[in-house]
């Protein structure tokens, strides 16, 4: 039982992680709001915006007199504009709509599903309303259009729902089994003292394989990118959205290991302390004199 806990433990800090570490908007947005600062992000974010829209109006901006310099006059605008306050309000706000619109439909079991998409009024909203607090001309003319961008296929959504929803039983029913197994392997145990140390060393594996597991999963994350110059701003993504799971991690490790010293440390000084009390009881019996025989009338 005791080595069945141990082994569903690390599982159950992961289904944790996952269902319920990932699925509040206002903590992921807060997870991601430091990003926002990060240089390999936001060189990432320019390229990808720069590039979209050159895709958009590519053919406009490449005739005439900025034919050959528009590519790179507007990566160069749109890398200056990732230094501003503007461009964190936009950050924050697209976190929070892209990670509410994936959110609401994992948790809606719809019969056909539909392409996830993100309206993009919101985040162009606060936008201008920070350009507009900062001063800059003609920014309450920025049209606020209720335009939808898809961030998630149809072919997606039913095979993540799935796997949500497995996610959010075991995050509930693998903490739990693992305790129990734990309080009864304890219970019946015949040495209750190290039943506990193997427990705490357990435990301390089960950190420990875990903090590998997210070690090697970072690497075959950004080894699966096919664009090797923003493999930076997706290991910082991904460093911040596993904070939590490998400082998870590492309590395990420590209170596992922390276990199993103590519990060794009490057997082994607790020993010595019961034969030393034993060589004092003995010793005074030892010196006593034998009582004199009474003489048989």
């Amino acid at each position: 039982m005791l080595g069945l806990a141990c082994l569903l433990l690390p599982f159950g800090a992961l289904a944790t992680w996952a269902a319920h570490g990932l699925t509040d908007t206002g903590r992921y947005v807060r997870t991601m709001a430091p990003l926002a600062a990060d240089p390999d992000v936001r060189l990432a974010v320019a390229d990808a915006v720069g590039d979209g829209i050159m895709r958009a109006a590519g053919h406009d901006l490449d005739s005439g007199p900025l034919r050959g310099a528009a590519g790179p006059f507007v990566h160069d605008a749109v890398r200056s504009f990732t230094r501003t306050e503007a461009f964190r309000a936009a950050w924050d706000a697209a976190n929070q709509a892209l990670h509410a619109a994936v959110l609401d439909a994992l948790r809606h079991d719809d019969a056909r599903p539909a392409d996830v998409t993100v309206d993009v009024a919101p985040v162009v909203a606060r936008i201008k309303r920070q350009l507009t607090d900062d001063h800059v001309s003609f920014a309450h003319r920025i049209p606020v259009t209720h335009t939808r961008v898809p961030v998630l296929p149809a072919g997606n959504v039913d095979r993540l729902r799935k796997g949500y929803h497995v996610l959010d039983t075991a995050a509930f029913w693998l903490p739990l089994t693992a305790a129990v197994l734990a309080v009864a392997g304890i219970a019946v145990a015949a040495c209750r003292r190290r039943a506990v140390a193997a427990l705490g060393l357990g435990t301390a594996l089960g950190g420990g394989l875990l903090v590998l597991a997210v070690a090697i999963g970072r690497r075959l994350t950004l080894a699966d990118l096919p664009d090797a110059l923003h493999r930076p701003a997706a290991g910082a993504v991904y460093d911040a959205l596993t904070a939590t799971l490998r400082t998870v991690s590492w309590l395990l490790l420590a209170l596992g290991l922390a276990v199993a010293l103590g519990s060794w440390l009490t057997g082994r000084y607790g020993r010595r302390a019961a034969r030393r009390r034993a060589r004092a009881s003995a010793a005074p019996a030892a010196d006593r004199a034998p009582e004199p025989r009474r003489a048989r009338a």
